[in-house]
């Protein structure tokens, strides 16, 4: 029996015995963002350690300014290429928490579904690269590649001291390919290479008029309503054909190469499953591109949540101090995000009346689009190692969400990503009822596996 057959075989035996770890790792409440939760990030990276360590490679937590990262290492040989994979053990907030049909924190598995927060997104996803290296150490002891480890606490949070991290540890991290497990396949009969990612820039827009909530009988149609400002401001930052206004917002946009296009097309028709998937009555988007093309290779301008005056039960006849809205903007390749917060900043200050005051402030979780070559030889064994481990070769897609780190690879690392999604579409990552398919998580471990035999 070959080495690779040795270790699948394992893999098929302990199926039982990674359900298990998987339950256990995702009992593990870190969410990121909520300081109450802290502790509970400390508690997953422990818990990640120590599942390198049981896996048989050498592990370390690293303490940063807020959560910490871990890294691993398994040395082969001089000759051997070297692999880094990239996770993170934090996830999103559960809330709403009425919407979850079992606590978000107790693994539930039902129908061949395992349901919890950060089963897709992105526990579930990274456990399948230390399950596979696992599963060599236990058969033929030693991998064939050289195999490093970086997992964080923050990714949920922009990841602030990540690319601080990289680059002091740059030699210890070198590799000749990364891989993140944190994206989709197309469909739940189409498997996936992800070769382009969007990048993002966020806003948020404070519009302030009277120091204090005033009386709307008193002083209604004498002060400017921060509210009807903010909404006639969001509502001019599309036309009707849903382009966006902010002027030099496309200027570096570059179109989509013939062969994306024809490969978009040939996956057949996305609006049906993006309206089974969302729930929503019918497809929008800016007018003279396809769905895919939106979702994959076209900048977007969203608002992400508004709010503003009395919020409370039953009415309160108030003109409000002030309002806000939460903005994001999703980028393509050669868009600049300094060059479109600029542009924005600017847009905001000469659109606003001066019957109010106006705050502009740029998230600094942001980060600009990245492209991978698809015909490198780590996209190469990618491609045969998911073919086998799914049954189906995969299709090239790009991705509309944004893994900023990706880019701090590239820059930092001067390396290439080979983004091997095991989840789904419709996994509701950071919603109620986030899940992970249980055989697409044996998948994933078998085809991580298969990946580093190919790449040797």
């Amino acid at each position: 029996m070959s080495d690779i057959s040795k270790v699948l075989d394992y893999v098929k035996k302990n199926e039982a015995e990674n359900v298990s770890a998987l339950k256990d790792f995702l009992s593990i409440p870190s969410v990121s963002t909520q300081s109450q939760h802290d502790k509970d990030v400390e508690k997953a990276a422990k818990w990640v350690a120590g599942r390198l360590k049981q896996a048989g490679v050498k592990a370390q937590i690293h303490k940063t300014a807020k959560h910490p990262i871990v890294t691993g290492e398994v040395v082969s040989g001089k000759d051997k290429p070297t692999v880094l994979v990239y996770g993170h053990f934090d996830v999103q907030p559960p809330e709403p928490l009425g919407l979850w049909q079992t606590p978000p924190f107790e693994p539930n598995e039902r129908a061949g579904k395992m349901y919890a927060r950060g089963s897709s997104d992105d526990k579930g996803q990274m456990l399948t690269h230390i399950l596979a290296a696992e599963a060599y150490r236990k058969t033929v002891k030693k991998l064939p590649v050289n195999l490093k480890f970086l997992f964080e606490g923050e990714e949920e949070i922009g990841s602030p001291n990540l690319a601080p991290f990289i680059r002091k540890n740059k030699k210890q991290l070198a590799a000749d390919y990364i891989v993140i497990s944190d994206t989709a396949q197309f469909s739940k009969t189409q498997p996936a290479l992800t070769y382009g990612l969007r990048g993002i820039v966020g806003f948020e827009i404070v519009v302030t008029g009277p120091k204090r909530d005033l009386h709307s009988g008193s002083y209604g149609g004498t002060i400017a309503n921060p509210i009807h400002v903010l909404s006639e401001l969001v509502a001019r930052m599309h036309d009707k054909r849903g382009k966006v206004t902010i002027p030099g917002f496309y200027s570096d946009v570059v179109a989509v190469k013939k062969w994306e296009r024809q490969a978009f097309e040939a996956l057949g028709d996305a609006e049906a499953a993006i309206l089974k998937q969302t729930g929503s009555p019918k497809i929008y988007g800016e007018a003279g591109y396809t769905t895919c093309e939106r979702k994959w290779a076209r900048p977007t301008l969203e608002v992400n949540g508004i709010g503003g005056g009395y919020q409370g039960e039953g009415g309160k006849t108030v003109i409000p101090s002030s309002a806000f809205a939460k903005i994001t903007m999703r980028l393509v390749p050669n868009q600049k995000p300094k060059a479109l917060q600029r542009a924005f900043k600017k847009w905001v200050a000469e659109s606003c009346p001066d019957t109010v005051k106006v705050n502009f402030q740029v998230s600094e979780h942001g980060a600009a689009a990245v492209l991978v070559d698809t015909d490198s030889l780590g996209m190469q064994a990618a491609t045969r190692a998911i073919t086998r481990g799914f049954g189906k070769e995969p299709v090239f897609i790009r991705e509309g969400g944004s893994i900023p780190v990706v880019l701090d690879f590239k820059e930092i690392l001067k390396c290439d990503s080979l983004l091997m999604g095991w989840g789904q579409p419709d996994d509701a990552i950071h919603s109620p009822n986030e899940k992970i398919t249980i055989r697409d998580f044996h998948r994933g471990i078998k085809t991580s596996a298969i990946f580093m035999n190919e790449l040797a």
